[in-house]
């Protein structure tokens, strides 16, 4: 079953006026009156309805323009069995799934806990505009249930392969992401190693059949959905952890964080590399990488 996340009505808000969210001479960010999880808000329309002992696999889609979402089902947990479409090696479960802007997870769930329940955003803000559908078990009726499942963080290393390394890269290429606020009422700008867009182009060349890893760095208090077209990559370490075997073409940046990714230069073209949240985009983050 396909589930698409998405958020509507988009408006620009100068985030003091409201007072909350990042430091004052941040910029315009994007904010929703409204937000679906399948074709339908929370509320309306049918229920996905099983049976105990069902096995449900979702394929889940964050096709939100520049909102990550956080995702969970009160008394079930979430096989993950792909990422991006790729199988991970490590088939783990975890309570909450996440994904940011364009990030897609085929999950397995085992329908073992009767009742009505919402599948549906962690964010009660998000859930009240509309991010959920209704799981109804047979031979159950009434409101359906919310619970808010334990804080845990996410982390791509738990579907990969710690104790066997990635391959050796041919060159190394340091990547790192920065903001220029814009201020009350004006955009952010968005660097790539303190170039935005179009004056990142190339943001560097490649020669075919060659391995390159990527040393990204997110020196800014935003989370950055980075995507590379064209190509996939493997995960080959988050912060400070090693690991292998996680394929992917998007991967989430949290505010101020780091990670690295190879990927075999076996496309030739120019390739679109760029944060996949709609705004951060336009505003700078993006470059294209250029084969020799």
């Amino acid at each position: 079953m396909l589930l698409a996340a998405h958020h509507w009505d988009g408006h620009w808000v100068s985030m003091q006026d409201i007072k909350k969210g990042p430091p004052p001479d941040n910029g315009l960010e994007v904010m929703y009156h409204a937000a679906t999880l399948g074709d339908r808000m929370l509320g309306h329309g049918e229920p996905i309805r099983v049976r105990e002992g069902d096995r449900v696999l979702f394929r889940v889609l964050n096709a939100s323009g520049n909102m990550g979402i956080s995702l969970a089902l009160p008394g079930h947990r979430f096989e993950v069995l792909a990422l991006d479409g790729n199988p991970v090696p490590t088939s783990a479960t975890v309570d909450v799934l996440k994904l940011d802007v364009a990030e897609r997870a085929d999950v397995i769930v085992e329908m073992n806990n009767p009742g009505v329940w919402v599948f549906g955003s962690t964010e009660d803000e998000d859930r009240n505009m509309g991010m959920g559908v209704v799981v109804e078990y047979a031979g159950r009726s009434g409101e359906p249930t919310w619970s808010a499942p334990a804080k845990s963080k996410w982390d791509y290393a738990a579907f990969g392969r710690p104790d066997v390394p990635a391959a050796s890269p041919d060159e190394t290429i340091g990547l790192e992401f920065e903001k220029i606020p814009g201020g009350r009422g004006g955009y952010n700008r968005w660097t790539i190693n303190g170039k935005s867009w179009p004056d990142t182009n190339p943001l560097f060349t490649v020669v075919k059949g060659r391995r390159y890893r990527l040393v990204l760095n997110n020196n800014s208090g935003d989370e950055h959905p980075v995507h590379l077209h064209r190509h996939s990559f493997e995960i080959t370490k988050v912060g400070d952890k090693r690991t292998s075997g996680v394929i992917k073409d998007t991967i989430s940046m949290p505010r101020y964080s780091t990670a690295e990714v190879d990927f075999v230069a076996d496309d030739p073209g120019p390739t679109f590399f760029h944060c996949h949240h709609q705004d951060h985009m336009d505003e700078g983050f993006a470059g294209l990488i250029a084969y020799a």
